[in-house]
């Protein structure tokens, strides 16, 4: 158990540089580089040498979590669980399933494929595929660091609201016509036999580290970038500005900051850092959120991918709909707060 103990004497570690991270910060720009106080330029440095330990640390300690969580849900095991699910309830248990499944935009296929294989309705497969990305750890864990639980939690339960609607309107449309029709033709198989692997405590402690590597390894990049971004944003960009033009009084500003996110690509280590700089100097809360959603949930490389399995008029639905989701939550944060 030498990993374990070495978790365990890295903690008081963790402990005392995050939650001295101010201080250092300060320390760092005031005392060793001698920058002064209240320039454009002192600022831009300063948020971003406070917030990129900061979101990497929250990064390695929840990542870790959640590494050790997913090695009880694999996706054979969803796919088994959600088989013979119906709608609504099945929407409901999908998209609380996608939070922690392991999921990517290249397994998007595969898992989808696999959901049809398993007789898996179109409306409860979509509520997986849009919970999956938008409502994941990474963006969890960003937004509690920088906004604290009240709006990571508000986050958590509308994107799962709008996993779990969406899914439900897409399968009472009946739109599986749109399917591609060599993914009609699969085979259903009605009792679908998988291996389930036991681990031992250290083979999960191990499986949390490698989750630390393969994900924080993915991501530290955007993350760097969207700090810097965000960095930017908060030192140079006027707060007027960004009042006027993401602000409450700006009704249009949800729908174009939707419009706007569809074609972007990013993740949620690239974009919450942004999203933090918007609001700060100005952007209404439900506007930015939206604008996050948009990115993360409507990618156009997921788009692409899905289209060698859906058809044009089913993949515009599913735009439309979760769309027009993110929307409304926009207008009622904006609403709310």
């Amino acid at each position: 158990m030498k990993k374990l103990s070495l978790i365990l004497l890295s903690l008081p570690v963790w402990i005392l540089l995050y939650f001295n991270l101010e201080s250092i910060t300060d320390f760092l720009i005031y005392n060793l580089l001698g920058m002064e106080k209240g320039t454009h330029l002192t600022e831009t440095v300063w948020f971003f040498v406070f917030e990129v330990p900061k979101v990497l640390l929250l990064l390695v300690l929840i990542v870790f979590g959640i590494g050790i969580i997913r090695t009880y849900f694999s996706p054979e095991r969803t796919r088994k669980l959600l088989g013979g699910k119906r709608e609504f309830w099945g929407n409901i248990l999908s998209a609380n399933l996608g939070i922690v499944t392991p999921f990517c935009s290249c397994s998007a296929i595969p898992l989808f494929l696999g959901f049809v294989e398993a007789g898996i309705p179109l409306g409860v497969t979509f509520s997986f595929l849009i919970a999956a990305p938008m409502v994941n750890e990474v963006a969890i864990v960003l937004l509690f660091g920088l906004f604290g639980w009240e709006t990571a939690a508000l986050y958590l339960g509308t994107g799962l609201l709008i996993a779990i609607i969406s899914g439900w309107v897409i399968g009472k449309l009946k739109l599986e016509r749109y399917l591609e029709d060599w993914v009609k033709n699969i085979e259903k198989k009605d009792n679908i036999e998988y291996n389930e692997i036991k681990y031992s405590f250290e083979q999960r402690l191990d499986l949390g580290i490698d989750a630390v590597r393969e994900i924080v390894g993915k991501v530290w990049l955007y993350v760097v970038i969207g700090i810097a971004v965000g960095a930017g944003v908060h030192g140079y960009v006027p707060q007027n500005f960004l009042a006027e033009m993401m602000g409450k009084s700006a009704w249009w500003s949800v729908p174009a900051a939707v419009l706007l996110g569809i074609p972007m690509y990013s993740n949620a280590a690239g974009i919450v850092p942004i999203v933090q700089a918007l609001i700060g100097k100005g952007a209404a809360l439900g506007t930015a959120l939206a604008f996050m959603m948009s990115v993360i949930a409507l990618s156009l490389p997921e788009m692409i991918i899905l289209k060698k399995v859906l058809k044009l008029p089913l993949i515009l639905t599913f735009i439309g709909v979760v769309g027009s989701g993110i929307i409304l939550v926009g207008f009622i944060f904006n609403l709310i707060y």
